[in-house]
């Protein structure tokens, strides 16, 4: 099995962008995009990886169409 890739909130976030996710709100630490009726909330700490799976949930909702 391959290696998941490290992803900062940064890195994330500009994928969420790149498939159609818009940036809603900002509750806490976190920040809540939204597709349609689809939502992320992604944990927003600046300079610090995300938990691996969380990172595996944002690339598992943007491979989906």
């Amino acid at each position: 099995m391959a290696k998941q890739p490290v992803l900062t909130a940064k890195d994330a976030e500009r994928l969420l962008k790149k498939a159609g996710f818009a940036w809603v709100r900002t509750a806490g630490g976190h920040r809540i995009y939204m597709r349609g009726n689809e939502r992320m909330v992604l944990p927003w700490h600046v300079g610090r990886a995300l938990h691996p799976k969380i990172a595996r949930q944002v690339l598992d909702t943007i491979a989906e169409p």
